[in-house]
């Protein structure tokens, strides 16, 4: 067992990700820790008032947990090309009775700064950084707060980008994984190399500890996972469906759905790659889709938001990893016990 882990009482090497969105739940992550696991809350999305309530929600249960930051690190996007996407989308918006925003693209930075003030002021076990490689001097202060420091990378070059950085650890993410991928070069492609591969390949250069993940969706690939070299792993879309996920009825029930047959790397949702269950949306918009993180996060999120109240799943953003068909009805504690099971 990795110290990374011991030093938490934590007993399984499979962690719950971060999932944006509402998924992660204080509920899942209090359910993986009482597993012998640990999540993560995720404060993307949220203000930093938003994040403070679930944290203290998570805290009153007494149980170690993470938080995960998105890095202020934003592609950005023309005007020009900005509004010419938003009207190819607005006959979508026009079932809804929307009027998607043709004006200036948002360029925020997720409450960054308030975010890292509020974790420094009130320190948390473990926070994971994704999308950029903060300041080093941003690093340094939260692991003096006591906060052990873990960075996403996609690469062995990213790897290295991390460590020098100064993080504690590194969470490798494999382009199977669902969701937004954590690489710090959006413009270029995902390299699909197989996830033991990949972690083989960090292994050869890096000694700090390493969660892999990405595509993880049963007990062998856990196993295949700590045989190649990872301290742990972590495990999303296989959450998604439990009873503590926040995902919504429509996600879950699309995750389970046969029409839904294969998934897919897009940008069309906000502007910068993720991967989904694909579905119309993914189908008509993908191939005009610009970059543009955050700005075509905001344009499209009033959309989904009323598609995913209308159960309307042609035009959700489905996110799902490519070991989607393992998520089970179940609590996430059977989850996670689950594929810890080889160990």
């Amino acid at each position: 067992m990795s110290r990374l882990l011991s030093d938490l009482g934590v007993e399984l090497p499979v962690l719950a990700a971060p999932m944006a969105g509402g998924t992660s739940t204080p509920e899942l992550v209090t359910a993986a820790a009482r597993s012998g696991s640990l999540g993560f809350l995720a404060a993307g999305y949220k203000t930093a008032q938003a994040l403070a309530e679930e944290i203290g929600a998570v805290r009153a249960e007494a149980v170690p947990f993470g938080v995960n930051l998105f890095a202020a690190d934003p592609v950005p996007i023309s005007s020009e090309v900005y509004r010419h996407y938003a009207r190819t989308l607005q006959p979508e918006a026009d079932r809804y009775g929307l009027q998607l925003n043709e004006g200036e693209p948002v360029e925020d930075d997720d409450d960054w700064v308030q975010k890292i003030d509020l974790i420094i002021a009130t320190p948390v076990p473990w926070v994971s950084l994704t999308f950029g490689v903060p300041d080093p001097s941003v690093i340094k202060a939260l692991r003096r707060s006591g906060t052990t420091v873990l960075q996403s990378v996609t690469s062995a070059d990213e790897a290295r980008r991390a460590a020098e950085a100064g993080v504690d650890a590194l969470i490798l993410q494999g382009s199977a994984a669902g969701g937004h991928s954590a690489t710090l070069t959006p413009d270029r492609p995902l390299a699909p190399a197989p996830l033991p591969d990949l972690i083989a390949s960090v292994r050869r250069t890096i000694t700090l500890p390493l969660i892999a993940t990405g595509g993880i969706a049963n007990a062998a690939d856990v196993a295949v996972a700590l045989h190649a070299g990872a301290d742990a792993t972590m495990i999303g879309t296989v959450l998604l469906r439990t009873d503590e996920s926040g995902a919504s009825a429509p996600y879950k029930k699309a995750l389970a759905d046969p029409a839904f047959d294969t998934t897919v790397l897009t940008r069309a949702f906000t502007g910068r790659p993720a991967r989904a269950l694909r579905n119309h949306f993914t189908d008509e918009y993908d191939p005009v889709a610009p970059l543009g993180y955050p700005a075509l996060h905001h344009l499209t999120a009033p959309l989904r938001k009323a598609a995913t109240a209308a159960g309307d799943t042609r035009l959700i953003h489905l996110w799902a990893g490519t070991g989607y068909r393992q998520a089970k009805k179940e609590p996430a504690a059977h989850t996670l016990k689950r594929l810890a099971s080889l160990l």
